[in-house]
């Protein structure tokens, strides 16, 4: 069966049409600056990508464009919609009422929304998604998928924050960790290429690019991870500071005569390697600069690296032990450097990099010597595969 995988941001919508039974991607693409002047991307397995400037005011002309492309005469991937067996949503938050990917129906809408206020910028994004997939292709089932499902196994030693114990009782403060697709992904991953017992083993997950964020897995479940009530707790990130003194807010905000909304723009999206290194977000800018002799570059990249050796370690002493620690998404899958560094403090685990081995790119490898005691390894990451598959056992 054929799956569409969608994942709506609040200006953007990325999309892959995935045959379920071989898993070959048939079409891929995204669409940009919706509700500006609008730009497609579709690119045809086995083609060449091709960009459209269309006007998309909404989401729904971006979804409409999209099945455009899929149905088109020439370079369709699909002679029409009928071909689309299945959607397959991507939804950021769940809250704690979804442990588990979910067929999608009114009172399942009725519950992401009570999530909206958890991820005002996301959430009600994905659900106009939904909306317009409903309206486009009536009677074609539709699942969300939840980034923060996979964490839900965390108990409450792991999640609850050191807060009045009725912010979480009323107001749900505490921690859910994202990227859960790809943390559920890519330790089931790691179990299966590395050959390890899934019911007795000790996995690390270590989800680095833009966003960041690493997770303790034990026997397939998540029991801990970095990231918190929001994406912005946790490990330094591309434009996110990660964890700081909350009092620094207060002082920032006097300093800078900044209101919440302002601090929290700072950290957000001023912060982080292009806020620490004033020049980038990019890995590749970054390493640029400090083969330059940046020193701002430089110390920003080793706070990276040294912030996830120490989440290393404390899920190590979490699961009392580790089988493996996986590297994924854009910098952990394709920076051998940032991998380097970070394995240079794992001596004590008995580590041992294979230097030729971490040079590769693209691939499930390990990355680790054979005399290794623990198991270091590269494996890319496929949250759009991982949609499609939740998304099959639930309608199929």
């Amino acid at each position: 069966m054929n799956v569409l995988v969608i994942n709506c941001g609040s200006s953007s919508l990325k999309y892959q049409l995935i045959d379920s039974d071989s898993e070959k991607v048939l079409a891929k693409g995204l669409c940009e600056r919706i509700g500006l002047d609008g730009r497609l991307v579709y690119q045809k397995a086995g083609l060449e990508k091709e960009i459209t400037e269309a006007s998309m005011p909404t989401h729904k002309e971006a979804i409409q464009l999209v099945l455009q492309a899929l149905t088109n005469e020439k370079t369709g991937a699909i002679a029409s919609l009928e071909e689309v067996s299945a959607i397959g949503h991507r939804v950021v938050h769940g809250g704690e009422k979804f442990a588990s990917s979910a067929v999608i129906t009114d009172e399942m809408i009725a519950a992401v929304e009570d999530c909206n206020d958890l991820a005002p910028l996301h959430n009600p994004a994905n659900l106009i998604g939904i909306r317009v997939c409903a309206e486009l292709m009536p009677g074609v089932p539709q699942v969300g998928v939840f980034d923060t499902a996979f964490h839900q196994t965390m108990p409450p030693k792991a999640y609850l924050y050191g807060l009045p114990i009725e912010y979480y009782k009323n107001y749900q403060v505490r921690r859910y960790g994202f990227h859960g697709t790809s943390h559920s992904f890519v330790s089931k991953r790691a179990v299966e290429f590395l050959g390890l017992d899934r019911d007795n083993s000790k996995v690390i997950v270590c989800h680095l690019g833009n966003g960041s964020s690493i997770s303790a897995v034990v026997n397939g479940k998540c029991v801990d991870t970095t990231m918190g009530l929001t994406p912005l707790e946790g490990v330094v990130m591309g434009t996110r500071s990660g964890s700081i003194d909350p009092a620094i807010i207060e002082y920032i905000a006097k300093k800078e005569n900044l209101d919440i909304a302002g601090v929290m723009n700072v950290l957000n999206k001023k912060s982080g390697l292009q806020g620490m290194s004033g020049v980038s977000s990019d890995m590749r800018d970054l390493e640029e600069a400090i083969e330059a002799g940046n020193e701002d570059a430089k110390n920003a990249v080793d706070v990276l690296c040294y912030g996830i050796a120490k989440y290393v370690g404390g899920y190590v002493a979490a699961m009392n032990g580790v089988d493996a620690i996986i590297f994924t998404a854009g910098i952990g899958e394709n920076d051998a450097n940032v991998r380097r560094t970070v394995c240079s403090y794992l001596g004590y685990l008995g580590a041992e990099l294979d230097e030729e081995a971490n040079s590769a790119r693209g691939e499930d490898r390990v990355i680790s010597t054979p005399d290794s005691k623990v198991k270091i390894a590269v494996i890319p990451t496929n949250e759009e595969l991982a949609i499609c598959r939740d998304t099959v056992a639930l309608v199929k």
